[in-house]
């Protein structure tokens, strides 16, 4: 059975899902950040998912990155399948600017902690659900 990484838990807010991955927004108010974990118990690698998952997958995080991109108006776009900390299979989408805190270095263990603030997440999470609901007809908000 499924369930989310408990660090994953304590440090993201659920967005919405998507056919095979739940949405995540990192409470990390620096940059948009959403990570993609798929709904799939015990996977630590892409290449453990099935094939018609695999294909899924890349489809929803390619889905996000174009969204995230295009919203944000960023200088780049980093999606990476880190894991050395959370082994649960997930992918961090980061909006990146050449004006942010850390650029151009990578932003793990680089930036300060910077909650949201409970009106700031409320806009956040309003702006991404009416993102995502444009960019795909699969996804379902949750908050």
């Amino acid at each position: 059975m499924f369930s989310l990484h408990p660090t994953l838990q304590a440090d993201t807010i659920e967005v919405g899902q998507f056919p095979v991955c739940r949405a995540l927004l990192m409470n990390n108010a620096h940059l948009p950040w959403i990570i993609l974990v798929p709904k799939r118990a015990g996977m630590r690698e892409v290449h453990e998912l099935n094939q018609k998952d695999q294909q899924a997958v890349f489809q929803e995080s390619m889905i996000v990155g174009k969204a995230l991109l295009g919203e944000f108006k960023g200088d780049k776009l980093n999606t990476a399948t880190i894991g050395n900390m959370v082994p649960q299979l997930h992918l961090h989408h980061i909006v990146r600017f050449k004006h942010d805190p850390v650029w151009p270095k990578p932003v793990w263990g680089a930036l300060p902690e910077k909650k949201y603030t409970q009106i700031k997440l409320n806009q956040m999470l309003k702006r991404l659900h009416s993102l995502f609901e444009s960019a795909s007809s699969d996804f379902i908000k949750t908050t």
